[in-house]
C-alpha cells in the first residue's frame, strides 16, 4: 500500500519559558545571548527514563513551532529583517517564521537538568531564541563532529557581529532588572532589536521582558535605555 498522502501528527512534547512574553526582542538566531530558559516536559512525557544519556551532551537540538504564526498567509518568498525588509528571498533560504509547517530549528546550551518534584525531569537551557510557552516537538543531541561547520558559506546572512550596537544603560534603570539577567539583556539590546526597516532615532521602543519594559532608543549606533517600566502581573 503506497504510504503518498498520509500525514503524521505531530505531539507536542513538551513547552519553554523563557523570559519574552511577546517576539519583539527574542533573540534572531539561537546561541546570540546566555539567558536562561527551562523546558518542562507534557505529562505524557515526564518519564526520566526517556532523557536518560541527555546529560553527557553539551548542547542539544529544539525542534519547535512558531505557534504565533500559524494560520497565517504563506508565500514561496520572505523579506529577511537583516536586508532592510524590503529584498525579497526564497522563504526555504531563511529561517522566517511563515513557512509551510511553522518549525524552528534551534540549538541550545544545556545547562542542568534537575529532577523536579512535579514537573518530572526539567532542562535548564542558555541561547534559547524563541516567546515564553513556544510548544517543542522534539529534542536531539546536538553532536560537534557532525554538526559544526565551521567552514559553511552563510550566504546572504552576514556574522551578527556586524550588526551590534552600543549599549547606554544608566545604573538607575539597570539597578531595576535581577542581575541575574542584565548580561543577557544587554546582549539581546546590543543586537538591535528594531525592525530593520525602522531607523527614526526619536522613536523609543519597549521590549516585554521578564515582567518589565524595557524602553529605548537608537541615534547613530547607540542604543540608550531611556525608561524601565514594570508590567502588571
Amino acid at each position: 500500500m503506497s504510504k503518498v498522502g498520509i500525514v503524521a501528527t505531530i505531539k507536542n512534547i513538551a513547552r519553554i519559558h523563557t523570559d519574552f512574553p511577546t517576539k519583539f526582542g527574542v533573540p534572531r538566531q539561537s546561541g546570540l545571548t546566555p539567558l536562561m530558559a527551562t523546558i518542562v516536559f507534557e505529562p505524557l512525557y515526564r518519564d526520566p527514563s526517556a532523557i536518560r544519556g541527555l546529560e553527557g551532551f553539551s548542547y542539544i537540538w529544539l525542534i519547535w513551532q512558531f505557534s504565533e504564526a500559524v494560520g497565517s498567509k504563506i508565500s514561496p518568498t520572505v523579506r529577511p529583517p537583516r536586508l532592510g525588509g524590503n529584498t525579497r528571498m526564497g522563504v526555504f533560504a531563511t529561517r522566517s517564521p511563515f513557512r509551510p509547517n511553522h518549525l524552528g530549528l534551534s540549538s541550545v546550551k544545556l545547562e542542568k537538568i534537575e529532577m523536579h518534584s512535579q514537573w518530572g525531569p526539567v532542562l535548564h537551557v542558555s541561547g534559547a531564541d524563541m516567546i515564553d510557552n513556544t510548544p517543542i516537538f522534539d529534542i536531539k543531541p546536538y553532536l560537534p563532529y557532525a554538526d559544526s561547520h565551521p567552514e559553511a558559506a552563510s550566504g546572504f546572512a552576514a556574522p551578527h557581529e556586524a550588526y551590534k550596537l552600543k549599549v547606554v544603560f544608566p545604573e538607575c534603570w539597570l539597578s531595576l532588572i535581577p542581575e541575574s539577567l542584565r548580561q543577557g539583556l544587554c546582549s539581546v539590546l546590543e543586537q538591535d532589536p528594531r525592525p530593520a526597516y525602522v531607523s527614526d532615532s526619536e522613536r523609543i521602543f519597549g521590549i516585554p521582558f521578564a515582567g518589565f519594559d524595557v524602553r529605548f532608543i537608537v541615534t547613530e549606533g547607540v542604543l540608550t535605555v531611556v525608561e524601565i517600566v514594570r508590567l502588571k502581573a
